[in-house]
């Protein structure tokens, strides 16, 4: 339902793309998951038929957008991260206008409306201006007026920035909601919690490039990383002190108060083995924790560096 196949795009001297490909099939969220600066709004309004690029092609519903490009748009729901709503509109009058601008009678696009409200929680705030809104409530009619005219494809770059936990939550069960209704989702998002929680496969981009794509467990497993504990004992450890255990190795660790140390491990199941013998070597586990490979660390050993410290471009 949404397809990007090398597209590229330069800005002067700097490259914004540099041969970006995925696809987003019927009742599938995937999740665009990058830094800022790292070519997501440039892929989406390639997408969105807002600019074109350089080279490469884009379609919504098999429809190409330099050849079909109206109706490729009549089956794509834009939620863009600057808001596009009438703050002098009630919630209501601003549904109504997408509605119509979109071809909608007015008879559907009142029902529709007012079926979107109850949806994203302002069906008792259907007649209030939206200059009276918080920012959640807003970012949430945001969405409600990119899906008015009930979209094959449905694209949001950066829907929750700002919002509150419960208009964060909110925004989840709509998109999800979406997705099973059979709507292909791009979900542009640098949260990394977000990408992990609502997406099927998640296309890992930066500076213009993708990655990896796949899902989460396929990007951590590519990236090679392990689960890790980090184990503080009475007494230090000596180096080799986890010589035996099959699987685990030792990892640098430094610390400020006390004796600790940080292993790698093959599996979870290796944990009871490695803080037994701590205790036997440091003579009493004070304290461990243990870390499952996330998205986070994923990122990280493919680029070189975490999600949120790389640099805007």
């Amino acid at each position: 339902m949404i397809r990007a196949e090398d597209l590229r795009k330069r800005y002067g001297d700097r490259v914004a793309l540099d041969g970006v490909s995925f696809t987003v099939n019927a009742g599938e969220i995937v999740g665009l998951l990058g830094p800022n600066g790292a070519g997501k709004t440039t892929t989406l309004s390639i997408l969105s038929g807002v600019i074109a690029p350089d080279s490469g092609r884009a379609s919504i519903a098999k429809h190409d957008l330099a050849t079909e490009p109206r109706v490729a748009r009549r089956s794509l729901g834009l939620v863009p991260q600057s808001l596009a709503l009438y703050p002098t509109l009630t919630a209501l009058e601003n549904l109504m206008f997408w509605g119509r601008i979109q071809g909608m009678a007015s008879s559907d696009a009142l029902s529709r409306a007012r079926g979107l409200l109850e949806e994203v929680g302002l069906s008792d705030r259907a007649d209030d201006e939206v200059n009276e809104f918080s920012g959640g409530m807003m970012r949430r009619l945001n969405i409600a007026c990119g899906m008015m005219h009930f979209p094959a494809a449905i694209m949001l770059d950066e829907p929750t920035v700002g919002v509150d936990p419960q208009s964060r939550g909110r925004i989840f069960a709509v998109v999800e909601k979406a997705a099973q209704a059979g709507g292909a989702i791009l979900y542009s998002t640098h949260y990394m919690e977000e990408a992990e929680r609502l997406c099927n496969r998640i296309v890992l981009i930066d500076h213009g490039k993708i990655v990896a794509q796949g899902t989460d467990r396929e990007l951590i497993a590519l990236a090679g990383t392990e689960p890790r504990i980090e184990i503080m004992t009475k007494k230090a450890l000596p180096p080799g002190w986890s010589n035996g255990i099959i699987g685990v190795s030792e990892l640098p660790w430094e610390v400020v108060d006390g004796f600790a140390a940080a292993l790698s491990l093959h599996t979870l199941e290796q944990v009871p083995d490695v803080i037994r013998r701590a205790g036997e070597v440091g003579d009493e586990v004070v304290e461990f924790h243990v870390h499952r490979p996330n998205l986070q660390d994923a990122f990280l050993k493919l680029t070189g560096h975490a999600l949120r410290d790389a640099p805007s471009t």
